[in-house]
Formats: C-alpha cells, structure tokens, sequence
C-alpha cells in the first residue's frame, strides 16, 4: 500500500512540475526542431549558391578560354554582384586579369586585380592578386605606386622571393642598379629548390654583370663588365 501511495505521489509531482513547466519544455522543443530545421534549410541555401556561383565560373573559365571576352564579362558581372563571399570570384578576378592583360587592357587587368585584393580569401589570394597589381603597375611606368603595392602588403609570407624580384625591377626601372642586384640576390636566396623562375633571375643578374653561381644565388663581389 504505501509502494502504491508513493507511486501515486510520484504521479502528482509529475504532473505538477508538467503543469508548471510543460508549457517552457514544449517552447524548448519547438525552438531545438525549428532551429535545426532552419540549420538544414541554410545548408542547402549555401549548397545552391555553391552550386550557382560554380556554374557561372565555369561557364566564364570556358568564353575566356574560347577567346570570345565579351561574353565572359556577363559571368563575371554576376559573380561580383551575387556571389561576392564565394571563392570562386576572386579566382574569376585573378582569370580575367590575365586575360585582360593578354589582350592589353592593363588598366582592365588591374581593376580586376584590385577586386581580388580586397576580396580574396584565404589571405594567399590577396598576395598574389597584390603582386600581380604590382607588375602592372610597373609595366605601366608607375614605379611608386608598385612601390607602394609591396610596402602596404600586410603580409608577404611564402611570397618573399617574388616580392623582391619586383623590388629588383623597380629599382632597375629607376636606375638603381646596385639595389636591384642586392633585391635579385635577396629573391635567388628565397627560392625554394625546385621553386620559382631561377634561371630567369639569374638572366637579370648576369645582364647587370653580375655572375650567378650553379643555382643557389648570386656569387658575391663577382660581377663583370667594369661594374
């Protein structure tokens, strides 16, 4: 009888605690299915978009392969405007900066380029957009705003040997030989074995008279030519 009493018992503070608590336990639930039902429905969101800014960088990838740039630019357009957090539009910046620099549209090239520098991610990304700007800028005859590209460079990490090939250049385009072998020299000892433009660093030091030894850099105080 009392195991009867305390079932009972049992019963009525369950009942009791469901009619004070019952009404916070049921908006608990519904809260939890519709927060993953709203987790669901984001994912396939995000999966669409995927989807979406893909197909517009394939079919862009396959008008700028086929050569025909004025049907390109539409795709691109979209993937500024509707996809500007997707990664495929930064690399669709980096794709039409080349292009538009093989049909010499610079300042074209490097309006794309600066659409992928600040918006590029992961941060290697913006480097390279960044660099690539450079060499525009410096192929154009704007040696400071070059300068100032590689200057305000937040970051230059794995890049270190192209940063100073192009700190080379601008210095040669300015007459200040000197610092463009120290800048080539500094890029030749940055190169990872296997890595990068070796033999074309080695072209420039040894135009300025300078001779490079079997491929690890420069040779210091070796130079020709009176230098």
């Amino acid at each position: 009888m009392s195991e009867l009493y305390d079932t009972h018992e049992q019963g009525e503070r369950v009942k009791s605690w469901l009619r004070e608590n019952g009404s916070a336990m049921i908006m608990g639930l519904v809260l939890a299915f519709g927060l993953m039902f709203g987790f669901k429905q984001w994912q396939a969101w995000e999966t669409s978009k995927r989807q979406q800014a893909s197909a517009e960088y394939q079919v862009m990838a396959s008008f700028i392969e086929a050569q025909n740039m004025d049907a390109a630019v539409p795709n691109y357009e979209v993937l500024k405007s509707e996809f500007p957090k997707s990664a495929y539009t930064p690399m669709a910046s980096l794709m039409m900066a080349k292009a538009r620099l093989q049909a010499g549209q610079d300042e074209l090239a490097a309006t794309a380029l600066i659409h992928a520098m600040e918006n590029a991610q992961p941060e290697a990304l913006r480097i390279i957009a960044r660099e690539r700007l450079a060499r525009v800028r410096l192929s154009q005859g704007d040696t400071d705003a070059a300068q100032e590209l590689l200057d305000s460079a937040p970051s230059n990490v794995g890049f270190e040997a192209q940063f100073a090939e192009i700190r080379g250049d601008i210095h040669l385009a300015k007459g200040e030989t000197q610092l463009a072998i120290q800048s080539y020299r500094e890029s030749l000892d940055a190169l990872e074995e296997g890595v990068g433009n070796r033999e074309l660093l080695t072209i420039k030091l040894e135009a300025l008279g300078v001779v490079a030894d079997d491929g690890s850099g420069a040779e210091d105080g070796v130079s020709r030519g009176g230098m």
